[in-house]
């Protein structure tokens, strides 16, 4: 059974899509620690990021980093933290949260944001606009 992450992936559950390319996908977590966090994950199904091959790896990598310049430029913040953690979805995959107030903001036992509809929209297509 797909993970939920490539259901995302194919459509079949939509998302706040910020970035693709032919190998990676980046979207708005829907439970965010701070506005802007984003998850980053291969196309190809994967649960362990080890697993990966290091020509996918250094892919996700460099996508990674693209896709945290463009949250740098939308969120106000001290740098963007990344975390690699991978229990909760068998999908490797790269959390990149903007570190407005410390390293606090990327305490997973931290309440989640509650944004609507609309923030995320706006959220994910500022930082689209910041990739171009």
């Amino acid at each position: 059974m797909p993970s939920i992450f490539s259901r995302i992936i194919s459509g079949e559950i939509p998302c706040y899509k910020v970035a693709e390319n032919e190998h990676c996908f980046a979207f708005l977590d829907i439970n965010p620690l701070v506005k802007g966090h984003t998850l980053v994950v291969p196309k190809k199904e994967i649960d362990y990021i080890f697993d990966i091959d290091d020509a996918l790896l250094g892919e996700l990598m460099a996508f990674s980093k693209k896709v945290a310049r463009a949250i740098e430029k939308v969120v106000p913040c001290h740098r963007i933290g990344v975390s690699v953690v991978g229990l909760e979805v068998p999908h490797a995959h790269i959390h990149l949260i903007p570190l407005v107030s410390g390293i606090n903001d990327m305490n997973f036992s931290n309440p989640k944001l509650k944004l609507t509809k609309e923030e995320f929209e706006d959220i994910a297509a500022r930082i689209r606009q910041a990739m171009e």
